[in-house]
């Protein structure tokens, strides 16, 4: 998939499973249950065991393009490099480090860092970032997505950390573009209920449309 057309598919679903598992089965195991459940957008964490071999795994069986697998917690450009490699289609960062934005750029590769400020917000358009991650979105609320787009209106926010089913709907009504969101999605997984999972994927697919029906 081209740049353009990642990006697109980010603004069109609006959620992206964020996968942290204590194994490479049972990342692999939450991420067949989060498909299912009707999320498309896969980001799978370098913090989980085997997870550039995950990676590769998934792009190869999704290459039809059912779902769109990525790389996140990427900390420098050395990783970005192997996940693009790897097959990931998308890079997220927790940081905005402008060595991985550079070799991003140089292949084209969508990415997405995380900030803080308004400062490092800036510093990411200037890089041509498409998509800005507000990391951890605990530390402020939804009310922060309103606040950096006063200032900053052609930014495009997806904030990660602190999203759940109970405050998502107040995430897209604020503003932000997408969600990344994993501690509540994949809590079934610690105790082997991938059902689970999949009911509370296909819940936060419900409650994204519903907020955004409601804004139009």
């Amino acid at each position: 998939m081209k740049r353009s057309e990642v990006i697109n598919k980010f603004l069109e679903d609006g959620v992206v499973a964020v996968i942290r598992a204590e194994s490479k089965e049972q990342g692999i195991k939450a991420i067949d249950a989060v498909i299912n459940g009707g999320i498309k957008i896969i980001e799978i964490t370098m913090t989980v065991p085997g997870a550039i071999d995950i990676i590769k795994k998934l792009s190869e069986v999704y290459k039809d393009e059912r779902a769109l697998i990525g790389a996140g917690t990427v900390l420098d450009p050395e990783t970005a490099r192997a996940c693009m490699l790897a097959g990931a289609k998308f890079i997220v960062s927790p940081n905005l480090n402008i060595e991985t934005l550079k070799i991003c750029n140089r292949y084209a590769m969508p990415v997405i860092p995380g900030i803080m400020t308004v400062n490092e917000a800036i510093t990411a358009l200037e890089y041509g970032v498409d998509i800005i991650k507000v990391f951890p979105g605990s530390a402020y609320g939804p009310s922060i997505i309103s606040a950096f787009n006063g200032p900053l209106p052609q930014g495009k926010f997806m904030p990660t950390g602190g999203v759940s089913l109970s405050n998502v709907k107040d995430w897209i009504k604020s503003g932000a573009v997408a969600v990344g969101t994993g501690g509540q999605l994949t809590k079934g997984a610690e105790n082997g209920d991938y059902e689970l999972v999949k009911e509370t994927a296909a819940k936060f697919v419900k409650e994204v449309k519903s907020a955004r029906d409601s804004k139009n």
